[in-house]
């Protein structure tokens, strides 16, 4: 039986929670409260943390100040919607077989997995350029999809293949006896099991693919009907100033699709980061 805490040791834990979630969540309350604010005041001194007079203006003006801002979101979030699904559509075949099968070399393909995620995107950014522009991709919604998909895949193998391995074998050899395939077996006995871990993994990509499409934007696309909203919100940034509180307006208004997304299957989520946790 645990003890219980003692209140000195509840106190610590609340207040160890409390500095963690002022660092977390300080810099997104700060963004939201300048955009709160009419820009002159952002210069002000002594600088004022509380808006005065604050209002709604710039969630209104930035759609006059960008007008392609809304075409911005919508390139993220598509781009990120079909990133998400071909790293599902190839991460659940793949996790499976190596799950479930033993073959020559799974352990180097898995440790080659790891290795991959131990670049960064920026050091394989010339031979991506070139394969893209051998491939015809350049200036297409491709030429950020296809990368940021083969970025994601590794991890998201791995992450997929430990929840697999956690579904009891015994389901496949029975699934067998009855005279299933293979084929036939992971469609109707392992993927409705293994959905919370489907869904982690797609979460975990959508989020991935949204964040990472600055440096692929950047660098292999050049028209701006393609640009991701990293992209569009350098539109904020003048020759003379910054309008820092419309650009802070855009950003949040850019993140509402990971959030609803997020928030929707966030039952999910839970269940999927959790199993594991307790040993069956």
């Amino acid at each position: 039986m645990i003890d219980r805490y003692k209140w000195y040791e509840v106190v610590g834990l609340y207040l160890g929670i409390a500095v963690f979630l002022f660092f977390v969540l300080a810099p997104f309350i700060e963004g939201f409260l300048v955009s709160l604010k009419p820009l002159a005041q952002l210069f002000s001194t002594p600088y004022s943390f509380i808006p005065k007079n604050g209002s709604f203006d710039a969630y209104f003006n930035m759609w006059t100040s960008v007008p392609m801002l809304g075409m911005h979101i919508f390139n993220s979030f598509f781009i990120s919607t079909v990133v998400t699904l071909i790293v599902v559509a190839i991460v659940v075949p793949a996790a499976y077989a190596f799950a479930r099968f033993s073959f020559a070399g799974a352990g180097l393909m898995l440790a080659g997995f790891l290795a991959v995620n131990m670049f960064s995107g920026a050091v394989l950014l010339i031979p991506l350029f070139r394969l893209m522009r051998t491939m015809g991709l350049l200036n297409t919604y491709w030429a950020m999809i296809v990368p940021g998909a083969a970025f994601l895949i590794p991890s998201s193998v791995w992450l997929l293949r430990t929840y697999m391995m956690r579904i009891p074998r015994e389901l496949d050899e029975a699934a067998w006896v009855d005279g299933a395939s293979r084929l036939y077996t992971l469609r109707r006995v392992i993927l409705p099991l293994a959905m919370p871990g489907i869904v982690v993994v797609a979460i975990m990509t959508f989020i991935g693919a949204y964040a990472q499409q600055f440096i692929f934007a950047l660098t292999f696309n050049s028209k701006t009907e393609f640009m991701p909203l990293p992209i569009g919100l350098f539109a904020f940034f003048g020759k003379q100033e910054v309008v820092w509180n419309e650009l802070m307006a855009a950003s949040f208004v850019g993140i509402l699709p990971v959030m609803i997304v997020i928030v929707f299957l966030q039952r999910y989520l839970v269940a999927g980061l959790t199993a594991g946790a307790v040993k069956q």
